[in-house]
């Protein structure tokens, strides 16, 4: 298949809702790009495509190969936490929320995407699931996580339109090399969850300066990029997070 653009295809992977009842009648789920993923990924040079969640689960895994072959670059969105089943954790926490269908989808395509070296970059609830799919775990309690002796202990629930905290970026890693170069600058925060003990090859380079765990990443590969904050809220006025979308979608186009 050849595609006639000079823009590389970013697959953005849905967000799913629930169908609502009108009347007396219950109305299809709803499958749904955020505007700010699409919005980003245009200003950065990208042409953003949805993908869809299939009907049949069973043909998940085949359905994905197929959008990861397709894609030059695919973006994870946040959304709803990762089941704790899918690292082996019976517990029951309470405040979450979930989405089977996103997890069974998400995981393996996660997992295809960094085994093909395609570039990626997640965030939030993607960041989460990416850790998950690479064999890692989730604290899914962050007011309690344990935080840096001594340091200001931030709220990192509901701050989309503004930044809230900064977030400490080892020098020399990705994350520093694809946000222009900054080993600190201020960040927006929404999560209840955070990444625990880390997946197959992935690293942690940035923390809040109160110690929450803030950016994963993959070395050995070309571009995989995780994020906890939501550089999608940001980009049109914090130019560290635009830089991380040029930088994705300028890997995506390589």
């Amino acid at each position: 298949m050849s595609r006639r653009t000079s823009r590389p295809l970013i697959l953005v992977a849905p967000r799913f809702e629930p169908g609502r009842i009108y009347r007396d009648e219950q109305l299809s789920p709803n499958e749904a790009t955020t505007k700010c993923y699409v919005d980003a990924i245009f200003a950065a040079g990208g042409l953003p495509l949805m993908m869809n969640l299939p009907n049949d689960l069973m043909e998940a895994e085949e359905v994905m190969h197929e959008y990861v072959e397709l894609a030059d670059g695919i973006c994870l969105p946040g959304g709803p936490d990762v089941h704790p089943t899918c690292w082996g954790d019976k517990n029951d926490y309470e405040g979450c929320t979930f989405c089977p269908a996103r997890d069974t989808f998400e995981l393996p395509l996660l997992r295809y995407a960094v085994e093909v070296d395609k570039p990626l970059f997640t965030i939030c609830r993607g960041t989460q699931a990416l850790n998950v799919a690479l064999g890692g775990t989730l604290c899914m309690d962050v007011p309690n996580y344990p935080r840096t002796p001594g340091a200001e202990v931030h709220d990192h629930v509901n701050s989309l339109h503004e930044t809230s905290h900064p977030v400490m970026v080892d020098e020399g890693s990705l994350l520093w090399r694809a946000n222009g170069g900054h080993t600190g600058y201020q960040v927006n925060s929404a999560h209840h969850c955070c990444v625990g003990e880390l997946g197959e090859g992935l690293v942690l380079t940035a923390h809040s300066d109160d110690g929450v765990p803030e950016c994963i990443e993959r070395p050995d590969k070309r571009f995989v990029l995780g994020v906890q904050w939501h550089p999608e809220y940001t980009w049109y006025r914090s130019e560290p997070d635009m830089d991380l979308w040029r930088s994705f979608v300028a890997a995506a186009a390589e």
